[in-house]
């Protein structure tokens, strides 16, 4: 399957041909967006529980109203530099197949409504960031986006939360 049909895929799956929304987002000094759909909630950064043995990308978790959620560091595992976490640091917490997650990132900054022109796909070449959890490039004006396959990336086995929490 070519990545022009991924995203087309993507698109029409969101049954918007008016245009999807997503949540912006920084990791750095680049700008991220992930459909609003599998947001639940947006909060401050607070400390997580470790567990043992998980990867280093696995903050821990954290009881949510009675949920524990485990916690993604999105910056380590982009490898992206050492986080830092400070009063702009905040955890999206995300609804995926009736799963929660949480993922921290440096900063929010709003949601973009992007049509499927808008939307270019992502240029193969060899980055920290697998293409495969990528469904493009959303452009707005001077902005441009990386946008993440959530979906994807939390349930794919290299992330390996559903072993993690089994265990």
């Amino acid at each position: 399957m070519s990545y022009t049909t991924q995203t087309q895929t993507s698109l029409e799956a969101a049954g918007d041909s008016a245009g999807s929304e997503y949540l912006a987002f920084t990791l750095g000094r680049e700008e991220y967006g992930i459909d609003i759909l599998r947001v639940q909630e947006i909060r401050g950064y607070e400390p997580v529980t470790r567990i043992a043995n998980a990867p280093d990308f696995i903050k821990g978790v954290v009881n949510l109203r009675g949920t524990i959620v485990p916690i993604v560091d999105m910056r380590i595992k982009f490898n992206l530099g050492t986080p830092t976490y400070d009063q702009f640091t905040v955890v999206i917490i995300l609804n995926i197949a009736g799963r929660v997650y949480g993922m921290v990132v440096d900063s929010v900054s709003d949601v973009m409504t992007l049509t499927p022109e808008q939307i270019k796909p992502a240029p193969e070449i060899g980055t920290a960031f697998d293409t495969d959890y990528l469904i493009g490039l959303g452009t707005l004006g001077e902005r441009m986006l990386i946008l993440v396959d959530i979906d994807k990336l939390m349930s794919s086995d290299e992330m390996g939360l559903v072993e993690q929490l089994a265990a």
